[in-house]
């Protein structure tokens, strides 16, 4: 039985389709680009969804953004179902590649690297997909959402970011690494790189990005804060209750019952609750694991795509002289 929390949302007329409706769809193909990233210093690739109208119209869509987990790559989300769920939406889906970056700027870089993560998608990654495909270029259009790793790397891009993305999300989001990692730096311990499960020569064979396909090339060199203070400044914790409330986007996150991440995120839903920020949570059966990912990944896409028609229509209400929404 799922038990779900959802305060102070409201989606309109958005219809939240289940996802063995969605998934019973016949299936949509991912197309994977390659595209340079200044910030890293390297070529990237990232997967790619687009409505299946895309190459028949002029329209302009909406995009959400994919964040994967530690050790894994851009290629866990189209196993997971992603492109037969968003076949649902008039939506663009980008699934991104951070490697085992945290997806933060890391303060230091060692061996010559460049390892400015969170540039890497905010400014390269966004960049790139508005100036290749039809998107709708302006926050009422971005949201970002990910799994573990990449749902700490979604709340914190979103929060650093909120000009940029109206709705951000998390799967077991391990959103207690940074504040731990401050702990760390004010008790004067040292500071060990987290690099991928499965040994430092594991290599995924669908990666195929160029000297960034085995666990130890995809985890950065260096030291990822150098301060509690720089750790402080991408911890959503601390991010959610500077942000003004004006400009916070919502907030969609999950965890499974059997997931230990499930009490972090308990705590930051109790954050949002004392503060009255709206969001919407939810837990059920399931642990840190692809099946939970699978199934849930298909009831925050439509979430996040209603929050973006939302906002949209919002914002063409404002254009037109009407009152605003978010």
């Amino acid at each position: 039985m799922k038990t779900r929390l959802f305060p102070l949302v409201a989606l309109g007329a958005v219809v939240l389709l289940p996802p063995a409706a969605v998934q019973a769809q016949p299936p949509s193909s991912a197309k994977t680009v390659e595209f340079d990233s200044p910030s890293v210093g390297r070529k990237m690739k990232y997967s790619i969804v687009l409505p299946e109208k895309y190459e028949q119209s002029t329209d302009r869509y909406p995009v959400l953004y994919l964040l994967h987990g530690l050790s894994s790559a851009y290629t866990q989300w189209p196993r997971q179902g992603v492109p037969q769920n968003a076949r649902a939406y008039d939506l663009i889906v980008v699934m991104a590649d951070g490697g085992n970056s945290w997806y933060v700027n890391w303060a230091q870089s060692d061996g010559g690297q460049k390892n400015n993560w969170e540039d890497a998608i905010v400014k390269d990654l966004v960049g790139h997909v508005d100036a290749t495909y039809r998107t709708i270029a302006k926050r009422e259009g971005r949201a970002i959402n990910g799994l573990s790793m990449g749902g700490h790397g979604a709340l914190m891009l979103g929060l650093r970011h909120p000009d940029l993305f109206c709705s951000i999300g998390s799967h077991s989001g391990a959103i207690h690494y940074v504040r731990g990692i401050a702990d760390r730096l004010r008790s004067g311990q040292e500071l060990q790189a987290r690099g991928g499960r499965g040994g430092p020569g594991r290599v995924d064979p669908n990666i195929r990005i160029e000297g960034f396909n085995t666990q130890e090339e995809r985890t950065p060199k260096g030291k990822i804060f150098l301060t509690a203070d720089q750790a402080d400044a991408h911890d959503p914790f601390k991010l959610v209750v500077k942000v003004p409330r004006e400009k916070l986007p919502h907030m969609y996150f999950d965890c499974g019952t059997e997931d230990g991440l499930l009490r972090y995120s308990v705590e930051f839903a109790k954050l949002l609750t004392d503060n009255k920020i709206p969001f919407t949570f939810a837990e059920s059966p399931g642990g840190h694991d692809a099946a939970y990912w699978t199934r849930e990944v298909a009831l925050s896409m439509a979430v996040q795509y209603g929050i973006m028609q939302r906002n949209l229509a919002a914002a063409r209400r404002t254009a037109a002289g009407g009152t605003g929404g978010d």
